[in-house]
């Protein structure tokens, strides 16, 4: 690669990474009323812009809506020719605007405010109209634009994303938004799957391996081939005592000559690692790691033996 190139592109990083961190210096009383007045909210966050900064409005409604802040996108430029209408008595509007005068947000902002709604602005110029006529002002200042010619929204679209992050975060934390939550809206793909699905969910399409201490070899054998899940359960009327598993018979094998009178008291291990039903199945995965096993029994809170759980399920599933 071209050195000038290396170092445009180091300039550019550096650039932005410093105006980033200089935003820790605008998070003041009007940012804390903001999430308040945001957090007290009984409508929905509507968040517009222009250009580049209604690119990024977008991203934040997008991030807001998936951590519990019920949110709505709007142009800035299609509010003032019918999109107003998006905007009810008990929303709060966001308007996001690098310099607070693009003609689209000064139409805008008389309106707003005469509708009786509370305004939040954003962007880098505190003595814009936007900073002056909203409520509160959350401060994006950058420097300059990582563009050479400072005129590309680079940097500053940059800041009012982060700022959005935080913003975002801010109000997770005020509401306690947990995981439970997340997974409410999160229910699609592999990312959702962590997030809901348990292990109720998934051993009951599974075979029920299981044999009595006193149960012979080939009982056994045939218990574990026909499971097809690589082990059968040791149990007394469903109580859980041990596992077996095709590894253990085949150690059994490499040590014991006589096979005739084996039963599965002599093989089996006494404390089978196991998972309550109603587990995560990513709590599943965890235990599988750390004990470099394939499979858990899976038991009620008392202790009795419903089934097995193997890693292929989860594989299946896309938890790994």
């Amino acid at each position: 690669m071209n050195d000038n190139l290396r170092k445009t592109a180091v300039r550019t990083i550096k650039l932005q990474a410093d105006s980033i961190a200089n935003l820790c210096n605008y998070i003041n009383d009007d940012f804390e009323k903001a999430i308040e007045a945001i957090c007290q909210c009984t409508g929905r966050l509507i968040i517009g812009g222009v250009g580049k900064s209604a690119i990024v409005a977008q991203k934040i409604v997008s991030t807001l809506n998936s951590t519990g802040t019920p949110s709505i996108f709007m142009h800035a430029a299609d509010a003032i020719h019918g999109d107003l209408g998006i905007i009810q008595k008990n929303d709060i509007v966001m308007l996001i605007s690098k310099s607070g005068e693009s003609p689209e947000i000064k139409v805008l902002i008389p309106l707003i405010t005469n509708f009786g709604n509370v305004l939040i602005g954003m962007g880098g110029n505190i003595s814009s109209s936007l900073a002056k006529m909203c409520n509160f002002y959350i401060n994006t200042t950058v420097s300059q634009e990582a563009c050479p010619n400072n005129l590309a929204p680079t940097t500053s679209t940059t800041a009012q994303m982060v700022m959005g992050d935080a913003i975002a975060i801010c109000l997770m934390e005020k509401k306690g938004f947990s995981g439970n939550d997340f997974a409410k809206f999160h229910p699609g793909g592999n990312l959702g799957k962590r997030l809901y699905l348990r292990v109720k969910d998934i051993y009951r399409f599974n075979a029920k391996p299981m044999v009595e201490k006193s149960a012979g070899l080939k009982a056994i054998i045939l218990e574990i081939t026909k499971g097809r899940l690589g082990a059968t359960a040791v149990v007394n009327n469903q109580e859980l005592l041990g596992i077996i598993t095709d590894g253990d018979l085949r150690r059994m094998l490499e040590t014991v000559t006589e096979l005739e009178n084996i039963t599965a008291a002599d093989i089996f291990h006494r404390y089978p690692k196991t998972i309550v039903i109603d587990e995560l199945a990513v709590t599943a995965l965890d235990i599988l790691r750390s004990n470099d096993v394939s499979q858990l029994c899976v038991i009620t809170e008392n202790g009795q033996y419903l089934g097995m759980l193997h890693l292929h399920d989860l594989i299946r599933e896309g938890i790994v």
